[in-house]
Formats: C-alpha cells, sequence, structure tokens
C-alpha cells in the first residue's frame, strides 16, 4: 500500500503560527494589567517563609510547576517540584508546616490538587493557588490567588492548554523574578548557583585563575637585548615576553609583532636593547578582575592577543594569552 505524501499548505502553516503567537500575547498583555494586591502578597509569603517553596501541578500545569521550582530554585528561593499523584502517596511527609505550596491548575479543579489542600491545611502550609478560575475550588483553599485566566486558547480546536499555560509559564517568572529583586541577589550569586555552565565560568573564573605565572612566565629585564628576548620568547611559547625594571614593575611588551616590525633595521640583535623596541605603556590586568573582562581589553582598538598582569603597584604578576581564555572556556 502506496502512503499518500502529506503537503503542507505554507500560508495557511504561517497565518496559523502568527495567530497562536499573538493569542498568547494578548493572553501575557491581559495578565499585566491584572496584576495586583494579590501579586504582592504572594511576593511577601514566599519572601518571609522559613522553609522551602513546593511547587505541584499535573498534567500540562504540571510541567509548568517544574518550571517554576527550577525558576525558583536558581533565583534565590528554595524550591521543589511534588507531583501530586506522589504526595497522596507518601510525599506529603516532604513538606512541612514551615513550607509554602504553590499550586498550578488551570480550571482549579484538579482532582489530585483539591485532595491534597485539607491535609495541607492540617499540616500549617500555607497555599498559593495560580489558576483560570477566582471560584474554583482551589482558589477559594488558597491563602492567596493569583488570577492566570485566559479569554481563549491559542489551539485552533480550542482544546489544548496553550495560552493558559503561556499565562501560568510567565506570571511564575514574573513570581520568581520579583523574589530575586527583593532577596537583592546579585550576578555573583546567579553564577554560583550555575558553576557548571558558561555563565557560571564567566561569572566566577577571575585573572589569577587563568594566567600564566612563575617559571610559565616570559619575562626579561629592561637591560636585555633582542637577542634575550627572542630567546624567552621562544621558550615560553607566549608570543611574547614582559620587559621589567629592577623592581619587577611592567616596563613593556616585546611581542611576535614587534619583532616582525623591527627585523628590516635591525643590525646586530645580540647589542640590541630591548628597550629601544619594545612597546611601552603596554594593557595591563589586575588579578583579581574577572577574565571575561580580558576580552574586551584585547579587543580595543589596536587588538591584542596577550595581557600583562600587575599589581597595584604596577608589579609583574602573571600574563595570559587569548588562548588560555579559550582553554578556560572563557570565550
Amino acid at each position: 500500500m502506496t502512503a499518500v505524501p502529506i503537503t503542507i499548505d505554507a500560508p495557511r502553516a504561517l497565518a496559523l503560527a502568527r495567530d497562536v503567537l499573538a493569542t498568547e500575547a494578548r493572553a501575557i498583555d491581559a495578565l499585566a494589567g491584572r496584576l495586583g494586591d494579590a501579586f504582592i502578597a504572594a511576593v511577601g509569603l514566599i519572601l518571609h517563609c522559613k522553609g522551602r517553596v513546593v511547587v505541584a501541578g499535573i498534567g500540562k500545569s504540571g510541567h509548568v510547576a517544574r518550571k517554576l521550582a527550577a525558576t525558583l530554585a536558581s533565583t534565590g528561593t528554595p524550591a521543589f517540584f511534588v507531583h501530586p499523584a506522589e504526595a497522596s502517596h507518601g510525599d506529603l511527609g516532604m513538606i512541612t508546616p514551615d513550607d509554602v505550596v504553590v499550586m498550578l491548575s488551570n480550571s482549579g479543579e484538579t482532582d489530585e490538587l483539591t485532595m491534597l489542600t485539607p491535609h495541607l491545611k492540617r499540616q500549617g502550609a500555607q497555599l498559593v493557588a495560580i489558576t483560570g478560575n477566582e471560584q474554583s475550588s482551589l482558589a477559594q483553599a488558597a491563602d492567596i490567588h493569583l488570577d492566570a485566566a485566559v479569554d481563549t486558547e491559542a489551539c485552533p480546536l480550542g482544546l489544548a492548554p496553550t495560552a493558559s499555560t503561556t499565562a501560568a509559564l510567565a506570571l511564575g517568572d514574573a513570581l520568581a523574578l520579583a523574589l530575586l529583586d527583593a532577596r537583592g541577589f546579585s550576578t555573583e550569586d546567579f553564577a554560583r548557583a550555575h558553576p557548571g555552565g558558561t555563565l557560571g565560568r564567566r561569572l566566577l573564573t577571575r585573572v589569577s585563575d587563568v594566567m600564566r605565572s612563575g617559571d610559565e612566565l616570559p619575562t626579561v629585564p629592561v637591560t636585555a637585548t633582542l637577542a634575550d628576548a627572542v630567546v624567552e620568547m621562544s621558550g615560553k611559547g607566549m608570543g611574547m615576553t614582559a620587559v621589567v625594571d629592577p623592581a619587577g614593575r611592567v616596563a613593556g611588551i616585546f611581542t611576535d609583532g614587534d619583532l616582525r616590525r623591527c627585523l628590516p633595521r635591525i643590525r646586530d640583535a645580540a647589542t640590541l636593547p630591548i628597550g629601544d623596541v619594545m612597546t611601552r605603556s603596554p594593557r595591563t590586568i589586575l588579578p583579581t578582575r574577572l577574565a571575561i573582562d580580558c576580552v574586551e581589553l584585547m579587543e580595543t582598538a589596536p587588538k591584542v592577543s596577550q595581557l600583562l598582569v600587575v599589581d597595584s603597584a604596577a608589579t609583574l604578576v602573571g600574563a595570559l594569552h587569548l588562548h588560555d581564555l579559550f582553554r578556560a572556556r572563557i570565550v
């Protein structure tokens, strides 16, 4: 039996897609206009929670609830997801009187959630409900109800949760980020919660963590010759050498580029003072700066591939090459 090929009506598909996006955008816009005292009360309740935030939902709302729990946890509000069905079979023991429970249900009548509310009340936990029906059982049982109602779903059949889940997701994000701001949660705090990702590396890695120092650091005194500098550069493989005065302060830098530029006028590399051909006042950075800051310094015209690392007294303490930043996955 030959399969009948499925054809796509491109104009119809695009029109439907644009209508879905417009419908969901309108739902979020309407939601923003309804925010008020209940939202502030929810932020205050969670902010002063002595325990943890327990987020629950089932079906599509369960997926949104998992995302909300993850967003809260990564932005300074300790939170975890509990499956309502599992809660009624023992996982209620994970919830304490000091916790705040956030339940998500578009109808507000989800059996697995409504049957838990009396048990949660008896335990002393406080309840925030996010529903699309303020007259629902869940909304009425909650200490605080957040209205996430939508006029219509984006689904052309009017069945699949689409605009309603988008509205609940957006409201959850608004709640998490209002809490982030109220806690004074900083960029550094965010990085500490994400140490394994690119963002964490960029926000936690200091110049001192990636710079070369000690025997790996190419250095010659200001009294050295060009020949001495070339030998040091060749041995250390950084395409440059720092030039320092007797006190160890940076006097200049000599790079592969400097060597190429001065070759036509060199007569005797063994006697030519490095001070005559080095670049004075090279770009430097403190070891306490973020490693990502090196990228901006390197890309400022004229672009360079190496930076010298100095302390507050301009004493050389290290150096790094662009390749060091690549190896550390900073760029």
